[in-house]
């Protein structure tokens, strides 16, 4: 009972992380207005902590290239993470005590993601997991975690949000405690490589605008991922009901995971990527402008276009990398799309909120366009220079 395959150990710790994330994402927001903080507010202390995960991304995940190290890595942060959201909790309504919190809570939680990544997509080169299918269980905990803040924040109040965030880092650190049982381990001639230089990828006009494509329909999700739970509030639902929504639309991404093999396999990167793009269009414009029930369900729905299709595109263009550039290229991804462009598109989407309402996803609809028409090559292949 104490050791795990590589499947389970990976699947299990997404499974605790990604119950938290479903908390967070959601609702944060709705636990800081809780709190009494102003829609401006809440847009910058979200966006800082996208900022504080890019650059957690570009200095600490970089530092953690060879794959021996990322099990201990996970452990690790995954403890501090766990510290961190206790801070939260008692840290009150002081806004400089939520800015302390929200950067020590992102600076763990941020390189957690492309290391869970990098470890799965080691795995899935090795034979021994299928990366969608091990995916997928961190969606599905997203979804558990978002339902069941969502039922207790409305019988009780959003006062239980971080007690229900704080119990799923327990549970990925219980989880981690448990041994592989095919542990990591490097080639052995990368014992000798060091880590590969980010400034050098990112001058490569191929990774630029792969991160540039990813920025724009991920970051099309900000006003969503910050305000939407406010927005929909607002129309008159109640919490257990924007729970449910924000579930139905993981339900479409646990789908799409599942499938990806069959759903994806003569597709190109390229074509995901324009696939995403179309979605992002047609989302956020509905979402701009109805708020009935059936048509959200169907908006949600999208999200495993937006979202998943997207994100199974990074993850076959890092596949196709070099190995040695596999952790730098997800630190890339999660550090400048996913952290600093997501924390410019959400301080924006608070401010923007105040102004426009809903109107906000009009301009997230817009983000779609230029995606569609941009083109990238296959990820870069020769060995980049070293950091000294």
């Amino acid at each position: 009972m104490f050791r795990s395959s590589p499947f389970g150990w990976t699947a299990q710790y997404l499974v605790g992380f990604f119950f938290n994330y479903g908390v967070y994402l959601p609702f944060w927001a709705l636990w800081l207005s809780h709190l009494g903080v102003s829609p401006a507010d809440i847009g910058l202390l979200l966006g800082l902590g996208f900022g504080v995960r890019c650059m957690a991304n570009l200095v600490l995940t970089p530092r953690i290239h060879k794959v021996e190290h990322l099990i201990p890595a996970l452990r690790g942060f995954g403890f501090a993470a766990l510290l961190s959201c206790i801070g939260y909790i008692y840290c009150g309504g002081s806004l400089w005590a939520l800015v302390a919190m929200t950067v020590i809570y992102n600076m763990m939680v941020g390189p957690i993601v492309p290391l869970s990544d990098a470890l799965a997509n080691y795995y899935a080169k090795e034979g021994h997991l299928d990366y969608g299918r091990t995916r997928l269980w961190g969606s599905i905990a997203f979804i558990a975690g978002s339902t069941v803040v969502g039922v207790l924040a409305k019988a009780y109040s959003p006062a239980v949000i971080p007690w229900v965030a704080l119990a799923g880092l327990m549970a990925a650190l219980l989880l981690s405690m448990r041994q592989p049982q095919v542990v990591p381990v490097s080639d052995a001639d990368s014992h000798s490589q060091p880590r590969p230089a980010l400034l050098h990828l990112m001058r490569d006009p191929k990774v630029l605008r792969f991160l540039t494509i990813i920025a724009l329909l991920q970051g099309s999700h900000a006003a969503y991922y910050s305000f939407s739970t406010i927005y929909w509030k607002g129309a008159g639902y109640s919490e257990d009901v924007i729970g449910y929504l924000w579930s139905f639309s993981v339900v479409a991404e646990v789908a799409v995971f599942a499938l990806s093999q069959r759903l994806f396999a003569g597709w190109s990167v390229m074509a995901m990527f324009r696939l995403a793009a179309v979605g992002v269009l047609v989302r956020w414009g509905m979402t701009a402008s109805m708020i009935e029930l059936p048509i959200l369900v169907a908006v949600q729905a999208l999200h495993g276009v937006t979202f998943a299709a997207a994100h199974l595109a990074t993850i076959r263009y890092i596949q196709q990398a070099d190995n040695s550039k596999m952790v730098a290229l997800q630190a890339l991804y999660n550090a400048l799309p996913m952290g600093a462009f997501m924390a410019l598109m959400t301080a924006l989407s608070g401010w923007l909120f105040e102004l426009w309402g809903g109107d906000i996803f009009w301009l997230m609809a817009v983000m779609g366009i230029p995606a569609l028409f941009m083109k990238i090559e296959r990820a870069p292949q020769a060995v980049a220079e070293v950091n000294r």
